[in-house]
């Protein structure tokens, strides 16, 4: 089985069908999968959404805005299938790990979705710190101290949001909500709850430590399942609006890096991840009972046998867009002849790319972006320029530890890349390998978050064996420059001093 569309393979779509969701941080996408995990063409859905943002840190969503968004993406795919979307058999979806939502007693929210860019409680982890062993924490759920995640966002609404705090009846998911406002009940899938600090990821239950420490009664944590349990009968209103899937089960919602990581088939260690869309990530499905991860890593779950060991971080297409929009140069992907001219680290600029907070390595949610060295002299595509660099550097610390603690002992993986940012700019890929000094294999499939929670849905239903059959279908490699690597890597060495000296080790 390939990662390829019914187009490539000239077939027709083979029933059942899956019909996939993808919510993203910025916008949603609606799409169909046949049997085979091939997807069918020219059927798709997507649109942005805005995010709520403030100067306080607050990165937010209104989460009936959201709903209404992802349903009109469900109109307009079913509309598009026509007499196949009688051939959908279930329906999957993976979205933004990290997202918290309260909700009362009548299931009504009283918060925002806060979602994982939200540094408001920034605070709070400090705090944490001081009143629990972190790296306790961090070998039982997998996860740091850090403004993304619940414990945070909980510790902070309580001291700062009380009333509210005091109201909720339960903390959710955007996943479960969804399913609750279509179906009428939901289940939180091992993956999302995994991404939320929370969950103890050997136990698959959630942690009585933080529940105790954050004052949260295990009814006010959503019931856990697996990828195979799933919900059905949508709600008379949907029922209505979506005859073809009144019957059809509803899987959990999968965090969209598991989903990445099984849709580009990097199912085993020999073949790593790469995703750079509004943020970045390097990850690795591995048994989660035989890997620690250390301080600068997670470890989540894709479901209750399958691990995903990375580091992913707060900046990537993110801060592509901002330079572009605030320098006032053409379009990123217009601007890229003017990048290209720029010689490797001829800019002569240290840039720590923390527009959003740190994550991966050093998890300063309080950190904010640096640039050194800029002088008169400076122009727009230099500091463009300077930021991909930035962003491959704290890449390449990713990639180095998960080198160490997988022991890949010299052996280099098949490097599989997705995301917009990334596929878009052939310039960002060329300066990551050179950076990581690793060939890139660009995915075929631009749609990896859905086509893995499609996978796992057939699997569930017992139409695929098993997703780690799955072989890869990539594009032709970029192969890294070992001469420009080591400038680069030289320029790494000057971002790590930097950090030092403003943030620490």
């Amino acid at each position: 089985m390939t990662n390829t569309d019914a187009t490539r393979q000239g077939r027709s779509p083979q029933a059942p069908l899956i019909l996939a969701l993808d919510v993203g941080t910025s916008s949603t996408r609606a799409l169909l999968f046949d049997a085979a995990g091939t997807r069918v063409p020219d059927i798709v859905s997507q649109h942005p959404y805005q995010l709520t943002t403030a100067s306080d840190g607050e990165v937010s969503v209104d989460v009936e805005m959201l709903v209404d968004v992802v349903a009109q993406t469900i109109d307009e795919v079913l509309s598009a299938a026509g007499s196949l979307a009688q051939q959908i058999g279930a329906v999957a979806m993976d979205t933004f790990w990290h997202g918290l939502i309260g909700i009362d007693a009548s299931g009504h929210p009283i918060t925002p979705l806060i979602t994982w860019e939200d540094t408001r409680a920034h605070q709070s982890v400090l705090e944490l710190r001081q009143q629990l062993n972190e790296q306790a924490v961090h070998d039982r759920t997998g996860a740091r101290f850090h403004a993304s995640y619940w414990p945070a966002k909980l510790h902070w609404l309580a001291k700062q949001q009380a009333e509210t705090f005091s109201k909720a009846a339960q903390w959710l998911s955007f996943g479960e909500y969804l399913h609750r406002k279509f179906i009428g009940k939901s289940v939180c899938s091992l993956s999302m709850a995994s991404g939320t600090g929370m969950l103890t990821t050997r136990k698959h239950a959630w942690d009585r430590e933080l529940m105790e420490m954050l004052h949260v009664k295990p009814e006010q944590l959503p019931e856990l399942g697996d990828t195979h349990d799933s919900v059905q009968g949508l709600k008379a209103e949907y029922a209505k609006r979506w005859p073809a899937l009144r019957d059809v089960p509803w899987f959990p919602v999968l965090g969209d890096g598991a989903a990445a990581c099984i849709g580009s088939g990097c199912t085993n260690k020999e073949h790593w991840s790469l995703t750079i869309g509004t943020s970045s990530a390097i990850r690795v499905v591995v048994p989660p009972d035989l890997v620690v991860p250390p301080p600068g890593l997670w470890l989540y779950l894709v479901d209750g046998k399958r691990g995903v060991l990375g580091g992913a971080l707060t900046e990537g297409g993110n801060l592509l867009a901002w330079l572009d929009e605030v320098l006032k140069l053409p379009k990123l992907k217009e601007a890229e002849p003017l990048v290209a001219k720029v010689p490797p680290d001829g800019h002569g600029l240290t840039i720590l790319p923390f527009i959003g907070g740190e994550r991966s390595l050093g998890w300063h949610a309080e950190a904010r972006m640096t640039v050194s060295g800029i002088s008169i002299h400076t122009s727009p595509e230099e500091l463009l320029r300077a930021g991909m660099e930035a962003l491959a550097c704290q890449l390449h610390a990713v990639y180095e530890q998960l080198h160490t603690v997988l022991q890949m002992d010299g052996k280099t993986p098949q490097v599989i890349c997705s995301g917009g940012a990334l596929l878009s700019s052939t310039i960002l890929r060329e300066i990551v390998s050179d950076t990581l000094d690793a060939a890139l294999y660009p995915s075929w499939d631009t749609e990896a978050s859905a086509r893995g929670a499609a996978l796992l849905a057939l699997e569930a239903l017992g139409l695929v064996a098993d997703i780690a059959q799955i072989s890869p279908d990539v594009s032709e490699g970029v192969q890294p420059n070992r001469d420009r690597g080591a400038i680069y890597r030289k320029e790494a060495a000057r971002q790590r001093e930097l950090y030092q000296k403003l943030l620490g080790n």
